[in-house]
């Protein structure tokens, strides 16, 4: 670091992303992405942005932006547009979190949490799992701050019921953001809920269910009131935040409903396959509503499964912190071909190590 940054960020621990293999031949089940392309919807809308890319694009995101709020029966005054979901969630944070106005969290959730927390100068506050992993609905019932937790939660795949989430919601002196990067899986999404409780803020991401994780396309839904705030953030921060292109594609994703429901199902089904054949060979797998599965061996430790897989070229994630992590390694849904592949490399690193 330099001698010019400010002390105030000196001590911040940025967000590490998942590894992105430099070599060919990995099987990567280690960052979510879906092992479908994007539909050839997309494909085609991508490609006539393209000749447009010399000038700039909408800073409304018009387009896109329509095509969400038609999508969920709302107004587009209901609904920004972001660079991935990522940029959502620090626009919240820029907004709404400072010194003695911190958000509360899942103590083991995304990892970007803590990191905005940081960022804008917030305290961390946090409420620890219960013991099966799912978050704690009635702590946050309880608490007086605003709170923001995904769901289903990142890192464990649990998932909250859309009762527990309105129990939430009833205490309307603070924002409740729900971050549903992963609710297209099989979870319910609290968007029906944001006309009855406008402190609702819903975060989504066309990284996951959309093929689209190269692309960084994000959104909010929300009240009128939340979305301008958060547009007052956007347009001094940067008006193009979404190219022309991205726009174009998310757009052709999301009228290419069919090609949607195909791959979810698919990640579904292998998600499951995957669960039933993980738990026969003696793994614990928390089940969830997510495009991964958390699982891990009494056999080995969590740390070491990783590598064992790694050099076999299947990459999955490992978290050493928090405690409560290292002894799992995460797994994304990939391909019934993977997945099958996946099985069959666990089941030897497995017989190797309980002889």
């Amino acid at each position: 670091m330099s001698g010019f940054l400010l002390e105030k960020y000196r001590g911040i621990s940025p967000y590490v992303p998942g590894e992105q293999p430099k070599e060919a031949g990995y099987i990567k089940l280690n960052t979510n992405e879906s092992p479908f392309p994007p539909s050839e919807k997309a494909r085609e809308r991508y490609m006539r942005a393209f000749d447009k890319l010399n000038l700039y694009n909408d800073p409304e995101n018009g387009t896109l932006t329509g095509a969400i709020a038609e999508e969920f029966g709302l107004k587009r005054e209901n609904v920004l547009v972001t660079n991935g979901s990522d940029e959502a969630l620090a626009f919240i944070y820029m907004a709404y979190a400072e010194k003695g106005k911190p958000f509360a969290a899942p103590e083991v959730s995304y990892g970007f949490y803590p990191v905005f927390s940081r960022l804008v100068g917030a305290d961390i506050v946090t409420y620890p799992l219960k013991e099966d992993l799912s978050v704690d609905a009635e702590a946050f019932a309880k608490c007086d701050l605003n709170v923001i937790f995904a769901n289903p939660n990142a890192q464990t795949g649990t998932f909250m019921p859309i009762s527990d989430i309105e129990k939430i919601a009833r205490k309307r002196s603070r924002l409740v953001v729900v971050d549903e990067a992963y609710v297209d899986f099989g979870a319910e999404s609290a968007v029906a809920l944001i006309r009855k409780y406008p402190n609702i803020v819903v975060v989504r991401t066309f990284s996951k269910s959309r093929s689209l994780a190269g692309a960084r396309i994000g959104f909010v839904i929300a009240a009128e009131d939340i979305v301008a705030d958060l547009k007052l953030v956007k347009y001094s921060f940067n008006p193009y935040n979404l190219g022309r292109a991205a726009e174009a594609a998310a757009t052709g994703a999301l009228e290419d409903k069919e090609y949607f429901d195909t791959c979810r199902e698919k990640i579904i089904e292998a998600r499951e396959y995957t669960l039933r054949r993980a738990e026969a060979l003696g793994l614990r797998v928390i089940r969830g509503k997510a495009n991964f599965l958390l699982m891990s061996s009494e056999d080995i430790d969590g740390g070491e499964l990783k590598n064992r897989l790694y050099d076999e070229k299947i990459i999955v994630r490992h978290f050493s912190s928090p405690a409560l992590l290292s002894p799992y390694i995460r797994v994304t849904i990939g391909s019934m071909d993977e997945m099958k592949t996946f099985i069959k490399v666990l089941e030897k690193i497995l017989s190797g190590v309980r002889k």
